[in-house]
């Protein structure tokens, strides 16, 4: 039977932070630099991780919260809401199974009973469905480089525990 785990990833995690890189460069064309050093710097003091899912130890889904998202360059006024979802991915094989859900309730559940968070933000031009049905609520919706972005919040709540 398949086993998933979740793994915190580490500053000096080569191996999987590489993995992440390659993939973020190839969905979304971020340079494979600029994400080994955002994962690498991620600071546990501002409440910032990112999550590795692991199917029977092969990498196949991964995530995490931040503090800084590109959103906020073009619209620094949302600079005032923390605790960023973000560069939620799953490998396109493993693509409606249910995993992406999956991988955001784990960062949820860990971000609130790790860090004590309460609430969480996020944006996205191709998944606010799967977020409402998550339990997050629209703020806002913004056109930009011609797409609908839904800005969007979650409450965390006891439920969102593991």
């Amino acid at each position: 039977m398949a086993e998933i785990k979740y793994q915190l990833i580490q500053a000096n995690d080569d191996k999987h932070i590489a993995i992440i890189a390659d993939w973020y460069l190839k969905e979304w064309n971020i340079p494979i630099a600029t994400t080994i050093d955002k994962t690498r710097n991620l600071s546990g003091a501002y409440h910032e991780f990112q999550v590795l899912m692991m199917l029977d130890d092969e990498p196949i889904a991964t995530g995490g919260i931040y503090q800084h998202v590109g959103l906020l360059d073009k619209v620094p006024r949302l600079g005032v809401y923390k605790n960023w979802l973000a560069l939620v991915y799953t490998k396109p094989d493993y693509r409606g199974q249910g995993l992406g859900t999956l991988i955001c309730k784990y960062i949820a559940a860990h971000a609130k009973q790790q860090l004590g968070l309460t609430e969480m933000h996020l944006f996205t031009h191709t998944a606010a469905r799967l977020y409402q049905r998550l339990g997050w609520q629209q703020m806002e919706r913004l056109a930009l480089g011609g797409k609908d972005i839904v800005v969007m919040k979650k409450q965390l709540e006891e439920s969102d525990l593991l």
